[in-house]
């Protein structure tokens, strides 16, 4: 007799995980080192006046990162629908708001996907109602991410 075991639990189940490491290099510049050697490292900075402003910050990362995953989501949606897509321009608003104790914060995000597609359109309508649910950083944006914080002193060398 065949048995198998089926999730029945709505819990998330993890599938993978990756660590990166980012480092201080001077004042509020910070080099992201990525999991994979082939992954070129990322400079990151604050605008002034805290920063120097030569690189992107935390925020404009995320934005390109809820971009990116969109304008992805919906070329392998199209693409399997049989629609050619000959590349897509993904153009990302933020707007930042202060909360109520004056903290700023990402108000919104508006993005903007500008597909090239050759052909008939048809292929691209049937993903317009489903491809941003594939969109892994923009569905984890919307529904709030778990951050679990530590805070571990190290000794000065």
């Amino acid at each position: 007799m065949d048995t198998h075991t089926e999730v029945t639990s709505g819990a998330p189940q993890k599938v993978a995980e990756f660590d990166i490491q980012v480092e201080q290099l001077d004042g509020y510049e910070f080099r992201a080192r990525f999991d994979k050697e082939q992954y070129e490292t990322l400079l990151l900075d604050e605008p002034k006046p805290l920063g120097r402003d030569v690189a992107p910050n935390a925020v404009r990362i995320i934005a390109a990162a809820v971009g990116n995953c969109l304008a992805a989501s919906l070329v392998f949606c199209a693409q399997r629908a049989g629609a050619r897509v000959e590349g897509v321009v993904s153009r990302v608003h933020v707007e930042l708001v202060r909360n109520e104790r004056r903290r700023l914060r990402i108000g919104r995000i508006d993005v903007k996907l500008e597909p090239r597609v050759s052909g008939e359109l048809a292929g691209l309508e049937k993903c317009l109602d489903s491809f941003e649910d594939f969109c892994v950083v923009t569905q984890s944006v919307r529904e709030g991410l778990n951050v679990n914080v530590s805070v571990e002193p190290q000794g000065s060398s």
